[in-house]
């Protein structure tokens, strides 16, 4: 059994000594941002999103040795434990694999083969397997005991039966194949329950349809799963196609002959041969196939699950790592009809200068009042940007910002149209009750837009990542496995780019390397009783800020305009000495060698390695002196949207527009062009050549011009494009209408019937793969019915 630092080290492609090196820092309590930052000599340079693999992995595997321990113990206990058993046990690399050695030693409820087993049948089930030349009524007689509740004959059989069927269907080996092979040959059916076509509606793309198991995405899956909890599908997971399936004759289908086969059972015209096959037979569809099709729905789910976290985690990444419109006043506008519109101004800094309401839309329509009103506040309070919430009432008071800017041109201001996704979330926390207790929860939202734009990453660590709805199927998701992904994209995201410790919230600084929600509290209430931070080093004054919390954090933490101008880059404190050396091989002083390229790219970073420091890190350090404190983020920049489209029914096929990116998803991309509901990019729409992954195309918060495909107002769906060249609208195609379509016939889906129906006598043969074609889907599903029975 390969160690687990070995079996990392293979599955990520590095050396197992980096990866030991790495758990090593990862078990005292080191971060995964420290780590990849600032111990590159440790574990050569693995990147954070290694190390997070490697995290995940270190756990999972961990969990595999502890069960498998459990399990050894379990059987060594019940007096069953062997070499080897035992060195088959070592040998399972998998959960799955380690379970199917467990199950026969599984302690269980009595069964009827453990009764069949104390009723002294077993010798009985041994001796028709092994000479099938027997009749089985026969060989029964003698095992014919009414004591032992053995009454007849028949009761000897069944009980051989029961304890055969149990044998087959714990065989680790078989299963194993077994659960592969439906899976490479089986599909997942759907078809609508009787009288939900109207309540299920938005499911009818699965009212008839059936994939294959591993042709299926995660989405549909997502999808499948939620039309059947809602009670609108039935799904059958169908172990091979219809057409393959022996429904009208009690022959051994495919599976029947593979158990056979493992167990040397072959119909030769002997009178046991019957027998067995009939047992064989009965084991697939009492046990093997139940325990397989629970099997399927996990890995199927699983899988699913898997997919939706990591498109979920890509997208939180790119909507915190947004280009910042930075430190300019901002006029935050919460749209609304009848409850008005929230208006909130906050200056450079984030601090809520104003706030009010304003009436200019239905019913109240008091439109030159609102616009007065805003001018004064712009002029008041110097505002350079309009944050408008893309909610309810957004295009409207989009215009109403436009005709602000056109009847007053000296303002010079500039609006962008932000996503208000989580600000509802926010405005009623515990935190913005705390940060803006003076303010009604509905002028919090306006604060929250303003904030957002000015820096999405400071304001969106205040809410939930689970609320920022960048997801999908989120709801059908493991809590426990989402948050875990988020919080560590969260935790990337703010360490990369860094904070400043004198004006971060404590959200925003509970994320830092180190510092969690105490530490935090700590800081900002030392802030505000004892004034800025004048250094990193004024950090060890902070309550339970010790050794350890200084070490990780210190280097992500920002002192702007401190004594020391190294504070306000990523050179960690550890590091300065470093950076003296540097000074004194360059012959000036920090504040002439930072920002100065031409001096920094002269000098050789081999020359200041010593034993603590290596190549990597001073090579960063080069780098970071160069362009202190760089921001990773995009620069800013907005997207227009056009003044004569406003809602769904203003889109004309063919037209073009701009767009900003609000989602990402397997399928495609969501784009809002300003009528209130977002479109949809198909993945095949989105670059005239073959698009592997959507996000190589186009991220959350991207400013994109589309062309309408198709605009379905009934259904609130719109179809878009990217291929701007296209005169017209290509054929149809699956999937570009909705991110949860099925093939345009879902018949395709079905293998077709491209093998004669085996012969009962034939021998098992690895099967050949699957061909995809015609089919009948009706009678995949009325298969599955006859399976139930």
């Amino acid at each position: 059994m390969k160690p687990i630092s070995l079996r990392i080290a293979e599955e990520l492609g590095v050396q197992e000594r980096q990866v030991t090196a790495a758990v090593e820092l990862l078990d005292g309590g080191a971060t995964v941002p420290f780590v990849a930052r600032y111990r590159k000599e440790a574990t050569g340079a693995l990147d954070d999103a290694q190390l997070r693999t490697l995290e995940e992995r270190l756990a999972y595997l961990r969990e595999l040795e502890e069960r498998r321990e459990a399990i050894v113990a379990s059987i060594r206990e019940q007096g069953k434990l062997d070499d080897a058993l035992h060195a088959q046990i070592l040998a399972a690399d998998s959960k799955a694999r380690l379970e199917d050695i467990y199950l026969p030693y599984k302690p269980k409820r009595r069964t009827k083969a453990q009764i069949a087993r104390e009723a002294g049948l077993e010798p009985l089930a041994e001796a028709l397997l092994a000479r099938p030349e027997q009749e089985p009524r026969s060989a029964a007689e003698p095992f014919v005991d009414p004591s032992k509740e053995v009454a007849d004959v028949d009761a000897a059989l069944e009980g051989a039966k029961a304890i055969l069927v149990e044998r087959f269907a714990e065989h680790a080996e078989l299963i194993g194949s077994l659960r592969e092979e439906v899976w490479a040959r089986g599909l997942l059916a759907a078809k609508v329950r009787e009288g939900k076509e109207a309540a299920g509606a938005k499911f009818q793309d699965y009212f008839d349809y059936a994939e294959r198991y591993g042709k299926l995405p995660s989405h549909r899956i997502l999808a499948l799963f939620r039309g059947e909890k809602e009670e609108v599908l039935d799904l059958a997971f169908l172990p091979e196609p219809a057409a393959e399936a022996p429904v009208k004759t009690t022959e051994p289908g495919f599976y029947e002959r593979r158990i056979a086969h493992q167990f040397g059972i072959a119909d030769k015209g002997r009178p046991g041969d019957r027998w067995l096959l009939d047992t064989a037979r009965w084991a697939w569809r009492t046990k093997i196939l139940i325990h397989l099709q629970i099997d399927l729905r996990t890995r199927l789910f699983q899988a699913a699950e898997e997919e939706a976290v990591r498109v979920f985690a890509h997208n939180l990444r790119d909507l915190l790592l947004a280009a910042p419109a930075g430190t300019r006043p901002t006029l935050g506008l919460d749209p609304g009809f009848r409850t008005g519109v929230k208006v909130a101004v906050v200056d450079a800094t984030g601090k809520v200068v104003a706030t009010s309401a304003i009436f200019p839309h239905e019913p109240q329509r008091r439109w030159d009042e609102a616009i007065a009103q805003l001018a004064k506040l712009a002029r008041e309070h110097k505002v350079e940007l309009v944050a408008i919430g893309n909610g309810t009432a957004s295009r409207e008071t989009d215009r109403l910002a436009a005709e602000l800017m056109e009847r007053h041109p000296d303002l010079k201001l500039t609006k962008i149209v932000v996503s208000e996704a989580g600000a509802s979330v926010y405005s009623a926390s515990a935190y913005a009750s705390a940060e803006l207790p003076e303010l009604d929860v509905t002028l919090r939202g306006a604060v929250s837009i303003a904030r957002r734009l000015q820096d999405p990453l400071a304001e969106l660590v205040k809410i939930d990542p689970k609320s920022i709805g960048v997801g999908q199927y989120q709801h059908d998701l493991s809590e426990f496995k989402l948050s875990k992904s988020l919080d560590a994209v969260v935790e990337d995201c703010v360490n990369a780019v860094g904070v400043d410790v004198n004006t971060a919230s404590a959200p925003l600084l509970a994320r830092v390397s180190g510092i969690g929600e105490g530490l935090a509290q700590n800081i900002v209430a030392h802030r505000e009783a004892n004034g800025r931070f004048e250094s990193r080093a004024d950090l060890k004054a902070v309550p339970r800020l010790g050794p350890k919390a200084f070490e990780q954090s210190a280097g992500f933490l920002r002192i702007q305009g401190g004594a020391d101008p190294l504070d306000a880059s990523g050179v960690h404190p550890e590091a300065y000495p470093v950076v003296r050396r540097i000074l004194g091989s360059a012959k000036t002083d920090i504040k002439s060698l930072i920002g100065n390229a031409p001096v920094l790219r002269g000098l050789k970073a081999e020359d200041f390695i010593d034993d603590h420091f290596g190549l990597p890190t001073v090579t960063d350090i080069l780098a970071e002196l160069e362009k202190p404190g760089r921001d990773p983020r995009p620069a800013f920049k907005t997207a227009s949207f056009r003044d004569d489209v406003h809602e769904m029914k203003d889109l004309k096929p063919g037209m073009q527009l701009e767009g900003v990116v609000t989602n990402v998803a397997a399928f495609g991309a969501f784009v809002d062009i300003g009528v209130h509901q977002d479109g949809l990019v198909h993945i095949s729409a989105m670059a005239n050549g073959f698009v592997k992954d959507p996000r190589a195309v186009a991220k959350p918060g991207d400013i994109v011009k589309v062309r309408v495909v198709e605009v379905d107002v009934a259904r609130k769906r719109i179809a878009l494009s990217m291929r701007l060249d296209e005169t017209a609208p290509r054929g149809p195609r699956p999937d570009t209408k909705r991110p949860d379509a099925k093939r345009s016939d879902a018949k395709q889906a079905v293998p077709r019937q491209d093998r004669p129906r085996t012969q009962p006598s034939a021998p098992y043969k690895p099967p050949a793969a699957p061909s995809v074609g015609g089919g009948a889907l009706a009678e995949a599903m009325r298969l599955a019915a006859l399976k139930k029975k």
